[in-house]
């Protein structure tokens, strides 16, 4: 069984307390958790949110949704993840981001089903070259896996992003990786900054179903609402933190 363990917090530098802002019906934390429950393979969720004052709006958020919640370490997001693992006895971790609103479901079964066929350690829509739509990435991976990376990982990124020390190293870890039929990794459906925001609120108004390929169809047919975001990098926050490897 495969329980998501859903990062969020509410201090972003580029878009304070942008995980609460207000999405159609719910908020953006409440479309993220809507979607992944969505998923036939999952089996339960976990918003993981730090331990700092700050971060009792997302705790309260998540208890109003339903949703077990596990605080802890406000950096250290792999030592917040196993610690969460851990408690709720995941032996199968799937890891979403809160920023991704608009996660398809399809995707994170599709992923999970390669994953029980492959019977690897980790697997993801593609952490070296995704050909995902940002705000379509899915990583699963077993509890020994994660237990590994929490005691061997030192550098920054490692411990901030997760799972860097897995897919780095496939010399000690199964690494999979799904790809897409069709290289979508330009199209952006992640929250990051003020422009993306803009993007998700017409999509999630004009738009249904939630899938992929509708978003991506409204957004061939709509150029000048994927044209808002398109100059916005991608992984940025991943990048400044590799900085941070060698500082």
């Amino acid at each position: 069984m495969i329980t998501t363990i859903i990062q969020a917090r509410v201090s972003s530098a580029r878009l304070p307390g942008k995980v609460l802002l207000p999405l159609l019906d719910t908020t953006v934390l409440g479309s993220t958790i809507r979607e992944v429950q969505r998923a036939k393979k999952i089996a339960s969720v976990v918003v993981a949110t730090s331990d700092q004052h700050g971060d009792d709006a997302i705790a309260d958020a998540g208890e109003k949704l339903g949703v077990p919640v596990f605080r802890g370490s406000l950096d250290d997001v792999l030592d917040r993840y196993y610690k969460a693992a851990k408690k709720f006895g995941a032996e199968h971790i799937c890891r979403v981001t809160a920023d991704c609103p608009l996660i398809d479901p399809d995707i994170i079964d599709r992923v999970a089903a390669e994953y029980e066929k492959e019977r690897c350690d980790y697997i993801s829509t593609g952490r070296i070259a995704s050909t995902f739509p940002d705000g379509m990435d899915a990583e699963i991976f077993s509890f020994i896996a994660l237990e590994r990376a929490w005691r061997e990982a030192k550098l920054p990124s490692e411990r901030e992003h997760v799972t860097p020390y897995i897919w780095r190293h496939p010399e000690l870890f199964a690494v999979r990786e799904v790809q897409n039929d069709r290289d979508l990794s330009r199209v952006r459906l992640t929250l990051d900054e003020p422009a993306d925001y803009e993007v998700l609120k017409r999509i999630v108004a004009e738009v249904r179903p939630l899938s992929m390929n509708a978003i991506v169809r409204y957004l061939e047919t709509h150029p000048e609402v994927a044209a808002i975001n398109q100059n916005i990098m991608r992984d940025e926050g991943y990048t400044k933190s590799l900085k941070e490897d060698t500082a």
